[in-house]
């Protein structure tokens, strides 16, 4: 499997890749001797980007800059996947948040949420799994949620498409399997990233014991990658998290819910 091989022309292409978990997992593979495709809509923070890691690792970095939340983006992406140098590894990372309950959305901002969350990881991860299988040989990375695994941020619609993430990746990662190929869906808690910052959405009351680190995050996620799980949940904090999430009754969850996003009185929808 591609992970494993102690080859010079391992590739993986990485979406959100200028920062947070994305940017974490382009420094690592680097470091692991692989080439990288780097996808992001900022091409001059991803041009920034290959430039320190081709300083520091001296392999190939190409970047491909393009907004996923768009067909053509998400066609530009697909394109490389199928064409040029054999991509090994995809690592589905980009996605939003909003700051925002359902009931006060819009339109628009729904449907680029789920076109980014949703649409984009669905249409990257069949044209990656088209050569993959036909090779015999690859992975891909979906970058999920613990939230996905119940609904504690009433009114987000986030985990929702989160959920559909974890779903997916485990139904297809089982059917690519007699190919040879792994398909993970990453499951991180909160994780120190710029995320919430560009959601808008104020993280400071939260406990310093529940964040996790990025860097932490990719090294968990390739080693459960190596062992050929179908979900990683990072930190042991989370795995019980999950547990409790999957088996805990409905009405327990809804007292604990406490996302401010939902929380809107009567007299203000």
């Amino acid at each position: 499997m591609t992970l494993d091989q102690p080859t010079t022309e391992r590739r993986a292409l990485i979406t959100g890749a200028t920062a947070g978990i994305g940017a974490a997992f382009a420094r690592r593979l680097a470091a692991d001797g692989w080439h990288l495709v780097l996808v992001a809509r900022d091409a001059a923070r991803l041009a920034d980007m290959a430039t320190e890691l081709t300083g520091r690792h001296g392999h190939e970095v190409e970047i491909l800059p393009a907004d996923l939340s768009t067909d053509d983006g998400c066609a530009t992406v697909e394109r490389r996947l199928t064409e040029g140098s054999p991509v090994g590894l995809l690592v589905n990372n980009a996605g939003i948040s909003l700051n925002k309950p359902f009931l006060r959305s819009t339109v628009e901002d729904e449907a680029r949420l789920l076109r980014l969350n949703v649409h984009a990881v669905m249409r990257l991860t069949l044209a990656a799994l088209r050569t993959m299988t036909e090779r015999r040989d690859g992975a891909v990375i979906n970058v999920s949620s613990v939230a996905g695994f119940g609904a504690l941020m009433p009114g987000s619609t986030y985990s929702a498409s989160k959920a559909w993430v974890t779903n997916f990746s485990e139904s297809v990662g089982q059917s690519a399997r007699p190919f040879g190929v792994r398909v993970m869906a990453l499951c991180p808690g909160y994780t120190r990233t710029e995320f919430h910052a560009r959601a808008g959405i104020n993280m400071s009351k939260t406990p310093e014991w529940m964040w996790l680190r990025a860097e932490d995050v990719v090294d968990e996620a390739l080693r459960d990658l190596r062992k050929g799980k179908l979900v990683s949940v990072p930190a042991w904090k989370y795995k019980l998290a999950v547990a409790g999430l999957r088996h805990a009754p409905r009405r327990l969850l809804e007292v604990a819910s406490r996302d401010t996003r939902g929380r809107i009185g009567r007299d203000e929808r």
